[in-house]
This record gives structure tokens, sequence and C-alpha cells, in this order.
């Protein structure tokens, strides 16, 4: 018990003294945790653990779904809403068929966005926001403003 309450300690320093960007980040590993344990959930046939995971995956993406700032991030933004909303059909129907493909999919995808945005923070922390990484899971556009969080 006393080690869960100092894990949750933690986890919550290294949310509030995250910038904009590792926020971002941990919301793609914390829905890629989620949906890798919803599969081992699908695995065991325990529906209510899948289900349990997979609504906290498909949480994230609502919340990141909702922080876009299509303003700013003109098409970006827009092909992450597209992408967004494909997960979470793509999460739901693999939700009522038991389908652990469909979850590695939207795992893969999330993995990519992760990783650019990875790329994302490690230039800002050089100072060189201006370069983005190559691909088509590049990240924000140079002024960082697809998101507000």
């Amino acid at each position: 018990m006393r080690t869960q309450v100092v894990h949750q300690q933690y986890l919550a320093t290294q949310v509030t003294t995250a910038d904009r960007l590792q926020l971002v980040v941990m919301l793609y590993e914390g829905a890629i945790g989620f949906l890798r344990q919803a599969k081992e959930c699908m695995t065991a046939q325990d529906s209510r653990g899948k289900g349990h995971y997979l609504g906290k995956a498909l949480d994230i993406i609502a919340e990141l779904n909702a922080s876009l700032n299509f303003q700013e991030g003109r098409d970006l933004a827009a092909n992450l809403f597209q992408l967004y909303n494909f997960m979470t059909q793509h999460l739901t129907r693999a939700n009522f068929a038991g389908d652990a493909a469909a979850v590695e999919e939207v795992i893969g995808l999330l993995v990519q966005l992760k990783e650019a945005w990875q790329g994302i923070c490690g230039q800002a922390r050089k100072g060189e926001p201006d370069k983005l990484p190559d691909g088509p899971a590049s990240a924000p556009p140079q002024s960082l403003g697809s998101l507000v969080i």
C-alpha cells in the first residue's frame, strides 16, 4: 500500500513539473500502456478488464482530440483529429469483437506519434524548435501550437 502511494506521488510530481510537450508524450505512453493491458485481458478472456483498460485509453485519446488547436495547427490538427477519431472507432469495434489485432494497430499508431513528439521534445530542449522530424508521424508545426494543454 505504501509503495502505491509513493508511486502516485511520483507520478503527480512528474505531471506537475512536465512541460506541455512532455505531457503529450506522457499521454501517449499512458494510452499505449492501457492498450497493452487491454490486450492481456483479451488473451485471458477478462471482459471486465478489457473494457476497463480500453475505456482508459479511449479517455486519453478523447482528451488529446479535445485539446487540438485548429487555428494554429491547421492541417496538422485536422489530420490528428481524423486519426484520433479513427482510433476511437477502431478501438470501439475491437472492444465489441474482442479483436486484439485491431488494438495492436492502434498501439502502432500511438507509438509512431509518441516517437515523433519525443523528437520534438529533444529538439526543443536543444533549442532547435525549427527543425521537425521527417516522416508521416511528424508532430506539431514550428510554433508547436497544434495542441492547447
